[in-house]
C-alpha cells in the first residue's frame, strides 16, 4: 500500500514493514508503533532522512529504536510475496522480513503524464515536473504552475504561499514573489524535527562556519528516565557574517520551537543576537540562547563525507 492506502485500512496491522525512510515513512512507523504494532523500516542508505543535517540523521536512529521501531539501512528490497495470511520482503544477499502489511514510502512525482501539457507548450522535466521561471510561469506564457506540480519545495504552506504571491502579482497590482530560502520545516516523528535553513554540509560549500552542538536529556525525563529522549540542537553560524545560517533540533516541541527560530533566522539574525536574548527558564528551548562553545569548523567534516 501507499501512505494514501492508510486511512482506508480497517484495522491496525500487529505487524507494519515501512519502505522507505523520507520523512512520510518515519512519520507513519511512529503512528503505528504507538498504535501498537510492531514497525520494520527498510531502506538503502545508512540513516534515514537523506538531505537533512547529518547530525539529526545520527541521533534519529537512536531515538526511533529505543521506542521499538526496527530500522534496517543499508538494504535493498528485491522481491515481495504474499505467503499465506502474511507478507514476506526479499532483501538483496537474502534476507527476509515478514509482515502483516507493507508500506511503500519511496518518494513520488507530479502526477502530470495524460494532461497532453505539451500540446499547450508546457514544457516538463523527466519526471514529470512541469518547468517554472522565478515567477511560477510555464513555458507558456499564459500559464503559470505552483505547488507540488513543479516538484520545487513540497509543502503546503510552500504552496499557499505561492499562490497568494501569484494572486497579488496576477490580479492585485502587487508583484511579489514568495522565497524558497529559510523555509522551517518539522518532521513529526516521535520526537519531532524541526529545521531552518541550511544543513552544515550545504553551508560549508559557501565558507567557513562555526558550529554549534548540544545534546541533553530534558528536566522532564531526567526524572521520568525514559530511553531514547535525548534532545539535539544545533547552530550553523556563517564566520564571516555572524548570521545564523542554519537552525535544527530533534526533541519534544521541536515544531514548535522551530517557527519562532524561523524568524529569526529570515531577519538575518546573527550569533550574537541569540547570545543577548534572555532564555526562558526551565525550556528545552532557551538552549538555543545559551550555546556558547564552538563544537567545531564546518568544512573539516563536510569534506570528509
Amino acid at each position: 500500500m501507499l501512505s494514501d492506502d492508510v486511512f482506508a485500512l480497517q484495522a491496525v496491522p500487529k505487524r507494519l514493514l515501512v519502505v522507505g525512510a523520507g520523512y512520510i515513512a518515519l512519520e507513519f512507523a511512529c503512528v503505528f508503533q504507538a498504535l501498537g504494532a510492531q514497525v520494520d523500516v527498510v531502506f538503502r542508505g545508512a540513516l534515514p532522512l537523506r538531505g537533512f543535517d547529518q547530525d539529526i540523521r545520527e541521533a534519529l536512529p537512536e531515538a526511533l529504536e529505543a521506542q521499538g521501531i526496527r530500522l534496517h539501512g543499508d538494504r535493498t528490497p528485491a522481491r515481495l510475496d504474499r505467503q499465506g495470511d502474511h507478507l514476506r520482503l526479499s532483501i538483496l544477499g537474502g534476507e527476509a522480513i515478514e509482515a502483516d502489511a507493507v508500506l511503500f514510502a519511496t518518494g513520488r512525482v507530479p502526477n502530470t503524464h495524460g494532461l497532453n501539457l505539451a500540446a499547450a507548450g508546457v514544457e516538463c522535466t523527466a519526471k514529470g515536473a512541469i518547468e517554472v521561471d522565478a515567477g511560477h510561469r510555464t513555458t507558456a506564457p499564459h500559464i503559470w504552475a505552483i505547488g507540488d506540480v513543479t516538484d520545487r519545495l513540497n509543502l503546503t504552506p510552500m504552496a499557499t504561499a505561492v499562490g497568494h504571491a501569484l494572486a497579488d502579482t496576477l490580479f492585485g497590482n502587487r508583484p511579489r514573489q514568495a522565497s524558497y530560502e529559510n523555509v522551517p520545516t518539522a518532521v513529526f516523528t516521535s520526537p519531532p524535527i524541526g529545521t531552518v535553513g541550511l544543513t552544515e554540509a550545504d553551508a560549508a560549500v559557501l565558507g567557513p562556519v562555526d558550529v554549534y552542538v548540544t545534546r541533553f536529556n530534558t528536566m522532564r525525563h531526567v526524572m521520568t528516565g525514559r530511553p531514547g529522549r535525548k534532545t539535539l540542537m544545533k547552530l550553523v553560524v556563517c564566520q564571516r557574517t555572524r548570521k545564523i545560517l542554519g537552525a535544527h533540533m530533534l526533541g519534544e516541541d521541536a515544531a514548535e520551537i522551530m517557527q519562532g527560530i524561523g524568524i529569526a533566522v529570515v531577519m538575518g539574525a546573527t550569533k550574537e543576537d541569540f547570545d543577548r536574548t534572555i532564555g526562558i527558564h526551565p525550556t528545552a528551548a532557551e538552549e538555543f540562547v545559551t550555546l556558547r562553545t564552538r563544537t567545531r569548523e564546518a568544512g573539516l567534516r563536510a569534506a570528509a563525507e
